[in-house]
């Protein structure tokens, strides 16, 4: 007989706390529910869910949020590309600008054998450890290629090679976060206006004769490429590519062919194949189309 009454009486406390969780659950949701817009569920669903944050929100909803309520524009999706960009604002009703589609450019071009001075690294095999570390190698501007912007990348568009990061321009979508990763700040985001552009393959701002003590291939400074190209002008001792002013109809061979240490080159890629251009065989000639975002419309349209 007690034994039952035990029972009884568990089953009842248990069933009324059963009960009394399941009235706060639902009160909770009805009190924390965050209510949404078709028009929010709408651009959710256009967008490619990648959370990464280039946009400046911190994931999709919030970036779908925003543009919903007019604050935000419909072109911030870095992974979604044009196609994106132009569904939203088809979802808003508004026009969206043609903007260039950014890329990741690796500042640097020498490879775990043209850096000199080097000595064995046992510590963490991080790019943020190593760079903590005097004497890794002479050029303390320079890829440290132990890969934190290949982790990094939600999109595997970077990888080193032979010591040395390398973007798959098929596979980037300009997400920055290879940018945020390297402690050297050694990456930039550069305005792809062509599916090649012209880039600058070295940070070093030392002179020259320092330069070559420490790497085979790193720019001396030598201001000979800056001249007579509007787009280019020297940064200390270092040319910079102004943008702004890059025309990708023009020709740059000139000035490629007078850099002595070939740290003027193109990078990029064709629609459906990488173009990794060695800095050795450069070419002026630009291609037409721009690289390939990953977004939703690309799915469905049979594009990627």
């Amino acid at each position: 007989m007690l034994v039952t009454s035990t029972i009884v009486l568990a089953t009842l406390v248990l069933g009324s706390l059963a009960v009394t969780a399941a009235g706060l659950l639902g009160w909770a949701n009805d009190v924390f529910y965050v209510r949404t817009t078709p028009k929010v569920e709408a651009i959710l669903k256009a967008l490619p869910g990648a959370n990464c944050g280039a946009c400046g929100f911190p994931g999709c909803r919030e970036y779908a949020e925003a543009v919903a309520g007019r604050k935000a524009e419909t072109n911030l999706c870095v992974p979604g590309g044009p196609c994106c960009a132009r569904q939203l604002a088809e979802i808003m009703g508004v026009e969206v600008a043609d903007t260039s589609p950014s890329r990741a450019v690796v500042h640097c071009m020498a490879d775990e054998n043209q850096r000199l001075q080097r000595t064995e690294y046992r510590g963490e095999q991080t790019c943020a450890a190593a760079n903590l570390v005097a004497d890794v190698q002479g050029c303390t501007f320079g890829c440290l290629g132990l890969g934190d912007c290949v982790r990094a990348c939600p999109f595997n568009a970077i990888r080193v090679v032979h010591g040395l990061a390398t973007v798959d321009y098929t596979k980037c979508v300009g997400c920055r976060a290879c940018v945020d990763a390297c402690p050297r700040g050694i990456i930039s985001m550069v305005p792809f206006k062509s599916a090649r552009m012209l880039v600058v393959g070295c940070s070093n701002q030392d002179f020259g004769a320092d330069v070559k003590a420490v790497c085979e291939t790193g720019c001396l400074g030598c201001k000979v490429r800056a001249r007579n190209v509007e787009a280019i002008e020297m940064d200390g001792n270092l040319p910079r590519i102004d943008y702004d002013k890059y025309d990708p109809q023009a020709d740059y061979e000139a000035a490629i062919q007078k850099c002595p240490r070939n740290a003027l080159f193109f990078v990029g890629s064709s629609v459906r194949e990488a173009v990794h251009v060695s800095p050795h065989t450069s070419s002026s000639k630009p291609l037409s189309t721009r690289p390939e975002s990953v977004s939703a419309c690309h799915v469905e349209d049979g594009s990627r």
